[in-house]
């Protein structure tokens, strides 16, 4: 990561410029909340785009559904694994039921799903229900495969 890091806000989707040491103490500088506060951001079709598209930091995805039982089962794993990532790794919630046209575009055939972006292209993906070591570990595998 470069010295200066590229954030889109969690909250209003503003994109600060911030120095790579201070990123686990930052704030945005439009509506002045935690750049990451240890949980995942809910996003929608357009604010994934901008979140994959403008971060500097990876981005990992959990794909999920409200009917979805593993979905709901894994969701408070997926919390804890935010605690351990950021800010080191931007987590986000997508809603699959309201976000078909990015599902299908990145070819989801099952959920729970997970996607890793690094510099908005897809550095790792993986479907089914995992605890919080498990999704901290492939995260982690996944950005040392993918290091360039």
């Amino acid at each position: 990561m470069a010295d200066v890091a590229h954030v889109v806000c969690p909250h209003c989707s503003a994109v600060n410029r911030v120095p790579a040491p201070r990123l686990a103490q930052a704030r945005c500088g439009e509506c002045h909340q935690a750049l990451f506060a240890g949980h995942p951001a809910a996003v929608n079709e357009a604010t994934f785009n901008k979140h994959v598209e403008r971060n500097d930091v990876p981005v990992l995805v959990d794909i999920w559904a409200a009917w979805c039982g593993p979905c709901r089962s894994m969701a408070p794993q997926f919390e804890q694994a935010a605690a351990m990532l950021e800010p080191d790794v931007r987590l986000l919630k997508l809603d699959a039921d309201a976000a078909q046209d990015t599902c299908a575009r990145l070819g989801v055939r099952g959920i729970p799903a997970m996607f890793l972006f690094k510099n908005g292209r897809v550095a790792g993906q993986t479907a089914g229900a995992m605890n919080a070591d498990a999704i901290v570990r492939w995260t982690r595998d996944a950005l040392a495969t993918h290091a360039t």
